[in-house]
């Protein structure tokens, strides 16, 4: 007598989780041959493209380099395929000259693709290369992301950009090699708004509104990390209703991140209402293990003269401007790069090493670990137990 088979019917719950475990098992491994043939192939792309640089380098005419490039490719071609065309020859030859440190480029691999290094070394700073190389690398960025963030002027809106290029550098290789989030990669300026569809005369209730109906979209134009807390958000001082607009908490940064919006130009007295709210969720709503709450206030313009002279960097306070309607392209990267020329010659004003408020920066926040600042806090904040706000509900 044979056995007759098992009907696959038969043992539902047995044979669902048998085929759960092998279905994962199965995109694991995928994932894994994936991830290590991007690698693969992107450091051969990145020797091959050092090599075919090295051998143009020995020629003494100009159109040597294309009779390299040409006789390789059509070789490369027939052996191996469209892969190795004179285009993406090219490409390599690029790669390896715009990024020429072969542990960074290792490093990157692991993450970036060889799409994402297309974007990224034709980009003509050496400081922008980096910022969006690493920043792709810790945010996880898509392709797309990739070119929306280079397209929008992302590195040039933010305020690490208007630091002189040492401290650029010091901050990147920070973020290289300890994944160290810090305000000045956060912060941006301006924000760029035209997704809420905001046209003509329009109140800040209506901004309000816009900006909760498109929340999703307007996280991602405030960076990785924001998570929404609140809106409205009653701040109640000697029997005084205060409220804030929005509420937001930074997971990389450990903060409270207090946003008010503003219709008209920037205000000395926009200052005192946002330290208010600051050292108000200082007092009442900071968790041990965080850092004192940041406040960005986003208005319809400023006064380059009146942020500095009020200091806000030492009270936390980010001051950006808003644009619901995208002007040309060249005119906001004019803008922007008069700006960030206005930001570096202050900087350099007030010494290397300082920020806007002429102390010495603090030590960035390292994700997923606690700054030795906040252990300490700790120690004294123990016996605290405030509550997270819920959605505008009152603390």
């Amino acid at each position: 007598m044979t056995d007759k088979p098992v009907k696959p019917y038969a043992l539902p719950a047995t044979t669902d989780k048998l085929l759960g475990e092998i279905r994962q098992m199965i995109e694991e491994a995928r994932a894994a041959v994936a991830a290590t043939v991007n690698v693969g192939l992107t450091m051969l792309y990145w020797r091959i493209g050092g090599r075919v640089g090295q051998e143009i380098l020995k020629g003494s005419r100009a159109e040597y380099g294309e009779e390299i490039v040409s006789t390789v490719s059509r070789q490369l071609e027939m052996e191996y395929g469209n892969g190795f065309s004179a285009k993406n020859i090219r490409h390599m030859i690029r790669f390896a000259d715009a990024l020429p440190d072969i542990q960074i480029v290792s490093t990157l691999s692991r993450q970036l693709s060889w799409s994402h290094f297309k974007e990224i070394i034709y980009l003509k700073q050496p400081l922008q290369k980096e910022f969006y190389a690493e920043m792709c690398r810790v945010e996880c960025w898509s392709v797309r992301t990739l070119r929306q963030k280079i397209g929008s002027l992302l590195y040039e809106r933010t305020a690490l950009s208007k630091k002189p290029d040492e401290l650029v550098e010091r901050e990147l290789r920070a973020l290289r090699g300890e994944d160290r989030m810090t305000t000045d990669l956060v912060f941006r300026d301006p924000y760029l708004l035209d997704f809420l569809g905001l046209k003509g005369a329009y109140q800040e209730k209506d901004l309000e509104a816009a900006i909760l109906r498109e929340l999703e979209a307007f996280i991602m134009e405030l960076g990785a990390g924001f998570t929404f807390v609140a809106r409205q958000k009653r701040i109640t001082v000697d029997h005084d209703d205060f409220y804030l607009d929005l509420l937001f908490f930074h997971r990389d940064l450990r903060r409270l991140v207090a946003l008010e919006l503003k219709l008209d130009k920037f205000r000395p007295d926009h200052k005192g209402q946002m330290e208010l709210y600051l050292r108000w969720l200082d007092r009442h709503e900071r968790k041990p293990g965080e850092d004192s709450p940041l406040g960005i206030i986003l208005c319809a313009g400023k006064n380059a003269e009146q942020i500095e002279l009020l200091e806000l960097g030492r009270s936390g306070i980010h001051v950006a401007e808003y644009l619901t309607v995208l002007p040309p392209k060249d005119v906001l990267k004019r803008k922007l790069h008069e700006a960030i020329e206005r930001s570096r010659l202050a900087v350099r004003d007030r010494g290397p090493g300082r920020d806007e408020t002429g102390e010495t920066p603090p030590a960035a926040t390292v994700k997923k670990n606690l700054t030795v600042g906040q252990k300490a806090r700790k120690a004294d904040r123990d016996t605290r137990q405030p509550r997270r706000p819920g959605k505008g509900g009152k603390a």
